[in-house]
């Protein structure tokens, strides 16, 4: 697959990670690496919190030309000026962020393994649906598996994202079905965040 064809990533943050040092980081990633779209996924519900992060990742994102979003918080996202929300109760919120948000927000939402709730959401406005996870080390053990991926790319046309425990195999696999990876702690879990991204972006092509 030549690189034009290949899925493009979605980057996603850590869970936590340290307001000193991680925009650094995060930085490294951004200019060695086209990245399509960045989301703030943080652990915490401390808004403050969730407010300076947003800030620190808005600011190197936007430098660099990428797209934010954040999850769930439709409020924050209008606040904090990001560029959309990314919702994970599947097809239920979004109208109700894209009426908030407009029409030229970003709003995508993660569907776990439903079909049913990915087209839902496509129909109500979603930009991009996620399916996942993609191996069954993540939640209940239950998979998004290329059976899904396959049929979405043949049928539906809104984006679909897969994510959750990727593995150079898996993204081999759901290259030629999938338009953007999702990657997070496949990479900020290992001391080098940018060899690990190249790694696993040689496995797309």
């Amino acid at each position: 697959m030549s690189e034009q064809d290949a899925p493009q990533i979605y980057l996603v943050t850590p869970p936590e990670f340290d307001l000193g040092t991680f925009p650094t980081r995060l930085a490294q990633v951004l200019e060695a690496e086209e990245i399509a779209c960045l989301r703030l996924s943080l652990a915490t519900r401390d808004e403050d919190r969730l407010m300076r992060a947003a800030d620190a990742v808005r600011e190197v994102a936007h430098r660099f030309d990428v797209a934010l979003v954040i999850d769930t918080h439709v409020v924050l996202s209008q606040r904090l000026g990001l560029d959309g929300v990314h919702l994970t109760d599947g097809a239920r919120s979004v109208r109700a962020a894209r009426k908030e948000l407009g029409p030229d927000a970003i709003v995508g939402c993660y569907c776990g393994q439903s079909r049913h709730d990915g087209m839902n959401a496509g129909e109500a406005g979603a930009d991009y649906v996620a399916f996942g996870p993609i191996t069954g080390a993540l939640g209940d053990g239950e998979t998004a598996g290329d059976e899904l991926f396959s049929w979405w790319s043949e049928m539906i046309e809104v984006p679909v994202v897969a994510e959750g425990g990727l593995t150079p195999e898996r993204i081999r696999d759901l290259a030629p079905i999938t338009d953007f990876f999702a990657i997070g702690e496949e990479i900020w879990s290992q001391d080098d965040a940018l060899a690990a991204l190249r790694g696993l972006r040689q496995a797309m092509l």
